[in-house]
């Protein structure tokens, strides 16, 4: 980037973003899919940790959405022991006024804008203003239920004028 027309990085490309500054990003390019080619739920939650952690390598405040605290629980385990040699710093947020320090948060509550640079969205929901995230990660495993659930995503961020990027393992 030429000297003279410097922007400051705000963000990772970690969930498929390119790092400039949000203003100049194609919102289009901010919300992915991904698919998975496996069809358990633990392989969901691998893909979303191992989503947080690159997110958390390239600079950024990375939060998992998810939806029972069984859930946030099998992500905790794969943050503390996803790779030997790297700790991931990250915390268990169960209501949104508790503020997390960490650089990643397990969250069963839905992620404040202003807190979040990627939000990886394991939960049947998707978070009020999901528009408005910087960028959004949504993953589905191979199976019917969670595949009509990323199907609803879909429409939802269809509806809010967002055509989310889809990264589909299952076509490889």
């Amino acid at each position: 980037m030429p000297e003279n027309n410097p922007a400051p990085a705000t963000g990772s490309p970690a969930a498929g973003g390119t790092g400039q500054n949000s203003l100049q990003e194609d919102k289009n390019q901010r919300y992915w899919f991904h698919i998975l080619l496996q069809n358990t739920p633990s392989a969901r939650h691998l893909h979303a940790s191992r989503l947080a952690n690159k997110a958390w390598q390239q600079g950024d405040r990375a939060c998992i959405v998810c939806d029972t605290a069984q859930q946030a629980e099998e992500v905790d385990e794969l943050l503390w022991n996803l790779t030997p040699d790297a700790f991931i710093p990250h915390s268990i947020v169960t209501a949104p006024d508790t503020p997390c320090t960490d650089p990643v948060g397990v969250l069963l509550c839905p992620p404040a804008m202003e807190d979040w640079d990627t939000v990886i969205i394991l939960s049947e929901n998707l978070p009020e203003h999901a528009n408005r995230f910087r960028r959004l990660a949504l993953i589905a495993h191979n199976d019917p239920a969670a595949l009509n659930q990323a199907r609803s995503h879909y429409r939802q961020l269809r509806a809010l004028g967002i055509e989310a990027r889809v990264y589909d393992q299952r076509k490889r």
